[in-house]
């Protein structure tokens, strides 16, 4: 029997990549789950044959037996939403920052925006499997991280844990964007003629990233700089990050701890020393490839992480985080 599992969102980038990566899924029907009173005009991302679309009422959600709920939704509709659903029996995979950090002084400090789920906020566990993975498959409520922190913790983390990386000289993370990561809603900002030939950084050192980089890595703020820069594509993610070594590790030594740390993950690819990962390489794919360049004698090392920002930095790493809990192989859909 298949699991039923709604998309809330899904007229979003996120939700309709939801909708793209489950098409391939034998193992779920998808349902489509309207929240809006008054749903926005416009096309439809489906065809007639396509997913049913449901009121996003939690009696519904419970009469029809829907397994999982994806919240492809802002913060402030995620938090209005989440509870309901869980309230009828539905587990939830939220995609937006609402859940993922893990006091609400902490949320309003770099949200500006007071938490209206604390209890939640608490209960919630974060969907990065590499990391996180024991206890995902019995959470209620996975707060899928962000595209930035995706790819800047599969990069630094084991090397903060292997002790390998001079914090006290800093990190300084480089970190660029496809427009899409920005969302669907029109803005100037994000508009053609303000993006295409343009390259412009935003939120320099107050990006609403920086914490859960910090609360993975184990890394202090002081420690750690980060700058978000808009790149005139559709979608993905390339972060270059730059340390100096604690010794005098070599690209080969580095690579070696990702070796072990990463062993059997489905969806971590290392290059070889000299080569670097590309966007190209990872669009339209749930993996994070990452890359090492080190200068032994001056102690400067360079890590390149890249992913698609719409899969494994959303959509992909939900549907990941869904077949954790509900006991699919963990690339379902995904390969």
């Amino acid at each position: 029997m298949k699991h039923k599992v709604g998309i809330v969102g899904f007229r979003g980038y996120s939700g309709a990549e939801l909708v793209r990566l489950f098409a391939h899924h034998p193992g779920v029907e998808t349902f489509l789950l309207e929240h809006r009173d008054e749903p926005e005009k416009g096309p439809a991302i489906r065809h007639a044959s396509g997913p049913e679309c449901l009121a996003c009422d939690p009696e519904i959600v419970r009469a029809e037996g829907i397994a999982v709920a994806f919240l492809a939704t802002p913060p402030e509709v995620s938090m209005q939403l989440a509870p309901a659903l869980l309230g009828a029996g539905c587990r939830v995979v939220d995609l937006s920052g609402a859940f993922r950090l893990r006091t609400p002084e902490n949320y309003r400090t770099w949200y500006k925006e007071t938490h209206t789920q604390p209890e939640l906020l608490a209960e919630a566990v974060y969907g990065l499997p590499e990391f996180c993975r024991q206890a995902i498959p019995a959470a209620r409520l996975v707060s899928n991280p962000g595209c930035y922190p995706t790819a800047a913790n599969l990069a630094i983390r084991p090397l903060v844990e292997a002790g390998v990386i001079d914090r006290a000289a800093g990190i300084v993370c480089d970190a660029k964007s496809g427009v899409s990561g920005a969302g669907r809603k029109p803005s100037l900002k994000t508009s053609f003629c303000e993006i295409t030939e343009n390259f412009s950084a935003y939120s320099i050192l107050k990006h609403r990233h920086v914490p859960e980089v910090l609360q993975v890595s184990g890394l202090e703020e002081g420690e750690f700089s980060f700058t978000a820069q808009l790149l005139p594509l559709d979608r993905g993610i390339l972060e270059t990050i730059y340390f100096r070594t604690a010794g005098e590790q070599t690209a080969e030594d580095l690579l070696a701890i990702y070796d072990k740390r990463y062993a059997g993950e489905p969806f971590v690819r290392l290059y070889n020393p000299g080569h670097m990962p590309d966007l190209r390489g990872v669009a339209r794919t749930n993996f994070c490839d990452i890359g090492v360049t080190v200068d032994p004698k001056t102690r400067r090392a360079v890590v390149v992480s890249a992913i698609d920002n719409l899969v494994k930095g959303a959509a992909g790493q939900a549907i990941q985080n869904m077949n954790l809990m509900l006991g699919y192989t963990e690339t379902e859909a995904l390969v």
